[in-house]
């Protein structure tokens, strides 16, 4: 007895020789959809208004003042620290008071790494240092 050679393909396109562009149409059809939805989405996000570095400051620093667990604490810092700028002293005091209030010392110490990261040179981390020793005499380095 031989056995017949084929191809799953074109068993599929003996069996039904339509389903094939039917579905290729259909998938089109919904990425298309998609192509649309993200353009508006895209469009629509793109319509706010830049912030400006001292509204920045506002929204951290009152951010901070009201956090009251460490999940938020951290949060607030990765997205504060992911902008392409150093934060503001007042936004650093805000977010050690924060982790002095949690009860947080590993984090108030990620927050100084932090800032060693973000600037450019051992000078500014320095000025930085000297504008938050009150704070940090405050709450006890």
């Amino acid at each position: 007895m031989q056995r017949l050679r084929t191809s799953s393909s074109s068993i599929g396109r003996a069996l039904c020789p339509a389903a094939r562009p039917v579905a290729v149409v259909a998938v089109t059809a919904r990425t298309q959809w998609h192509r649309e939805r993200l353009q508006q989405v895209r469009h629509a996000s793109s319509a706010h208004a830049e912030e400006t570095f001292e509204e920045f400051t506002a929204r951290y620093t009152s951010f901070f003042k009201g956090v009251q667990d460490i999940f938020e604490l951290q949060r607030g810092l990765n997205n504060c620290f992911a902008y392409d700028l150093v934060p503001a002293p007042s936004i650093i005091e805000a977010a050690l008071h924060a982790a002095r209030r949690v009860n947080d010392y590993g984090t108030a110490v990620r927050v100084f790494e932090g800032i060693k990261e973000k600037v450019e040179n051992k000078a500014q981390y320095d000025a930085y240092l000297a504008e938050l020793k009150t704070v940090k005499d405050e709450l006890g380095e």
